[in-house]
């Protein structure tokens, strides 16, 4: 069947239809160049993973070597996806067969969950992930390559913002997998288009020469300077590995010549202070980044590492501290001298004066004191009367408004006892009439997947009270993706909200190519694990025009506003 496949493609390349890369580094830089290069979209192409034969033997996430050999990662560039118009917040008997978009309001990108990874320090979980029964949030093979991914998303921005111009950027959390200053730093830095030194530790080299390994040293490009970006705070960016707080024998756990040995903290109810297995590290020397150091404590020998500083744990405030020292705008992304002396993640902003639209910045994860394992995210009095507030005053300064969170509104309060506010009471707070119907979206990421839905107004007579949830896919999990936003004003008192899925540019020999096609492989291994599984297949992306009703008031406040679209 397989060998079916590779000649239709074959046949498809031929006539031109279809590019296809396999796995190999084969250039002194392997970062990629697009210079010259058109960056494409999904609308025009998608990357297509081929079919898996089913495997004499069983391949395990950490063997690389054997990816190549068993078709593991082999992917293809295949037909672009188009969008899909969604009337949902429509009333029933809405037409839009005239409907034309008659001016661009805002242009942005959303990227997320990139869980930049220092697979060296021995406080990370790949035990956890080193079987096809576990899953790529604790061990993935493309985590060697994070950072490299993240600069060739970066500058694939850059080269659609010369295409059409984006007002902001803005990432939706998780930048770090572990809370750790180095993997902020990394963040931070190839955003401000920094060197970057991807190793921590004792520097290595496992293929001898610059450029040519995931541990070597690379000029990052770094952010257009026109595109002001912004900050979301994630659970990866808040707590250990994104799943427990940081406790004192976890916190020196970071900087520790001991590999961490813990127990199953979700089983366990002894939590992060149960024991029984060493997690292990990435042995830094070798070309595939072979795993040492994992596995039950009663038959795995106990390893030292080189201890680092840089990868410490970051609190809150310690971590939005670190987005004033930056050389791209706006100085803080979002942070201001409030959020630190308040301890508090959450603001907004407005990043066109001459466009009525504000962005809400939200926190919504648990607070270490009221955390539960098994839950998700969390609102506090403190936090609900602040978002209550910011939508206040923007729909009274007849504004229309997007709420940016990390965690989607449905899991506001999932799986907690006794919470403050769950996502069906936060809802109904949202659009009980008068409600706020200048709130046209909730963007998030946090599960890694690509997913529209929406919430209708519970008053037919009011459909202006509903607004869309759009999650966007991480980086780091096939499919790789961020997203565009383009939100235009309409003819017929409506918007619509254009929204694109992009895959970074990863061009043949790349690192970029090589991470696309390690995330690959590790989904297809982790298949059987429902945590891994793809959704939307086999490209995970999706594309769509989105239409949201205005009220009358909001209809006139922008009739004359926007960047007029050519016919």
């Amino acid at each position: 069947m397989k060998a079916l496949i590779k000649f239709t493609i074959f046949l498809l390349m031929a006539m031109g239809f279809l590019v296809v890369f396999s796995p190999s580094c084969r250039k002194d830089d392997c970062r990629g160049d697009l210079s010259g290069s058109k960056v494409y979209t999904t609308l025009d192409r998608t990357v297509i993973p081929f079919p898996v034969p089913t495997l004499p033997v069983s391949v395990l996430p950490y063997e690389i070597a054997k990816f190549s050999h068993f078709g593991l990662g082999d992917w293809y560039y295949g037909p672009g996806l188009p969008l899909q118009k969604r009337l949902d917040l429509m009333p029933s008997a809405y037409l839009n067969a005239t409907v034309t978009n008659e001016a661009r309001l805002m242009h942005f990108f959303a990227m997320t969950d990139i869980h930049l990874t220092d697979k060296e320090s021995p406080a990370q979980v790949l035990y956890m992930g080193l079987t096809a029964n576990g899953n790529s949030s604790a061990y993935s093979p493309n985590m060697l390559y994070s950072t490299q991914f993240l600069d060739a998303a970066v500058r694939t921005v850059n080269a659609l913002h010369k295409e059409q111009r984006f007002d902001f950027g803005i990432s939706l959390g998780d930048n770090c997998n572990n809370a750790q200053y180095n993997e902020l730093r990394w963040f931070i830095d190839i955003f401000d288009g920094k060197r970057i030194n991807p190793d921590s530790g004792p520097k290595d080299d496992p293929i001898p020469g610059p450029g040519n390994d995931y541990q070597d040293e690379f000029q990052a490009e770094g952010l257009d300077k026109e595109i002001p970006w912004y900050q979301v705070y994630g659970n990866h960016d808040n707590i250990w590995t994104g799943s427990y707080p940081e406790n004192d024998y976890l916190k020196r756990a970071h900087t520790s010549e001991d590999i961490l040995n813990i127990g199953d903290v979700f089983t366990n109810p002894l939590g992060a202070d149960s024991r029984g297995y060493y997690m292990g590290v990435v042995n830094g020397k070798t070309k595939y980044g072979e795993v040492i150091g994992a596995g039950p404590v009663e038959t795995t020998l106990p390893l030292k590492v080189v201890a680092d500083p840089n990868r410490r744990s970051l609190s809150r405030k310690e971590w939005m501290s670190e987005f004033f020292n930056t050389s791209s705008n706006p100085p803080g992304h979002g942070f201001s001298q409030s959020n630190l002396d308040n301890d508090m993640a959450c603001y907004s902003f407005e990043p066109n004066p001459a466009i009525p639209l504000k962005v809400i910045v939200l926190d919504d994860q648990q607070r270490s004191d009221i955390f539960d394992v098994h839950s998700q995210g969390a609102l506090d009095q403190e936090r609900f009367n602040w978002l209550i507030s910011e939508l206040d005053k923007g729909q009274a300064e007849g504004k229309l408004m997007i709420i940016s969170a990390h965690l989607p509104l449905n899991l506001i309060g999932y799986n907690t006892p006794n919470p403050f506010i769950d996502n069906k009471r936060l809802l109904e707070k949202l659009q009980t009439n008068p409600g706020y119907p200048n709130l046209i979206m909730w963007i998030s990421g946090h599960r890694h997947r690509n997913v529209i839905t929406v919430e209708k107004s519970p008053d037919p007579k009011h459909p202006e009270l509903g607004f869309w949830l759009v999650e966007t896919s991480s980086l780091k999990d096939f499919p790789q993706q961020f997203r565009t936003f383009e939100i235009d004003r309409n003819n017929d008192n409506t918007i619509s909200i254009f929204t694109i899925n992009v895959d970074p540019v990863a061009e043949e020999g790349s690192f970029a190519a090589l991470s696309r096609s390690y995330a690959i492989a590790a989904q297809e291994i982790f298949v059987p694990s429902a945590v891994n599984q793809l959704y939307l297949p086999p490209s995970g992306a999706y594309n769509a025009e989105l239409l949201k009703q205005l009220t009358p008031e909001m209809q006139e406040k922008i009739k004359n506003l926007g960047t007029p679209i050519r016919k």
